[in-house]
């Protein structure tokens, strides 16, 4: 059977826990439900958003399994993958592969600095070969403290199933080098620190991100006006939704998105620590902003 085609709104999801860390399995599967009833076109467990770096092995992978179940094949599931160490992230990517996500989102957080290019292939190219799914690159330099040169990737496109890059640098200018330079070879998703609407003009195919736990609806609306090339109105949408962006990049991402799920009544919890919830400021801005935006 072909690897499904990704595209369109992958909301990052929350790892709900209780006041213990243990997982609320409950509350994810009807995160999943909901998500799904609002339109999104594929989840992402296990992303920045679900605190994949803070999570030990049997938690991310019951993760994994409940959204998998959950989903039931309504929509693709593209797991993320993090881990320090590429023999770490090769079998949890192995593991991630055989309860049945369609697609891997390999992260690589790193304590002591990764400059080499030649190390990010190597530690990349060895998770691509270990699993056959289609493989999802991320790079999020604000916090990994490294990023893909235009030469890094055209090394990784040698790999048949490398077919995506969820670049969160927030340049425009790179991705457009990227496009330039490498064509359509990896279609792009766009990530909270970018407009998402431009990257889409540059022929992105879609946007993994935490706020899309939030407002699937209209970040659904907003990729289908781009699918249209209805710019214009695509621009309009996106100006009403850019404070969400704006709030996350001020404050705490996972922090930023549990506090709204709360408010929208998902009882998902507070991040783990020692990542701090929310203050009352901060609360206060969030639910402004779901107020104009029309979910509140």
């Amino acid at each position: 059977m072909p690897a499904k085609e990704f595209s369109g709104i992958f909301p990052y999801l929350v790892t709900p826990h209780d006041e213990l860390g243990r997982l609320k399995e409950d509350v994810l599967r009807d995160l999943v439900n909901h998500l799904i009833s609002k339109g999104v076109h594929g989840l992402t467990p296990l992303g920045s958003t679900g605190e994949g770096a803070y999570l030990d092995w049997p938690t991310k992978k019951r993760v994994v399994e409940v959204t998998v179940e959950a989903a039931a094949g309504r929509v693709p599931v593209v797991a993320g993958v993090t881990n320090i160490t590429t023999q770490g992230a090769v079998r949890e990517a192995v593991e991630t592969e055989h309860i049945g996500v369609d697609g891997i989102l390999v992260v690589l957080p790193s304590y002591f600095p990764v400059n080499d290019q030649n190390q990010l292939v190597a530690h990349f190219r060895s998770v691509a070969r270990a699993v056959s799914c289609p493989v999802a690159l991320y790079t999020n330099p604000k916090f990994a403290m490294w990023d893909f040169t235009v030469e890094t990737l055209r090394h990784l496109a040698e790999e048949a199933n490398i077919r995506y890059l969820k670049d969160a640098s927030g340049n425009i200018g790179k991705l457009m080098s990227i496009v330039t330079a490498l064509g359509d070879r990896f279609k792009i998703f766009s990530a909270t620190a970018h407009v998402p609407v431009f990257v889409l003009m540059l022929g992105g195919v879609g946007w993994m991100a935490g706020p899309a736990c939030l407002i699937p609806e209209q970040s659904v609306a907003l990729y289908e006006l781009a699918c249209q090339k209805r710019w214009e109105e695509a621009l309009e949408l996106q100006k009403k939704l850019w404070p969400l962006n704006v709030a996350f990049q001020s404050y705490s991402l996972a922090a930023c998105v549990k506090a709204g799920l709360e408010m929208q009544g998902f009882p998902v919890g507070p991040p783990l620590p020692p990542q701090q919830q929310l203050h009352e400021e901060g609360k206060r801005v969030v639910s402004r902003i779901l107020t104009t935006i029309g979910v509140l």
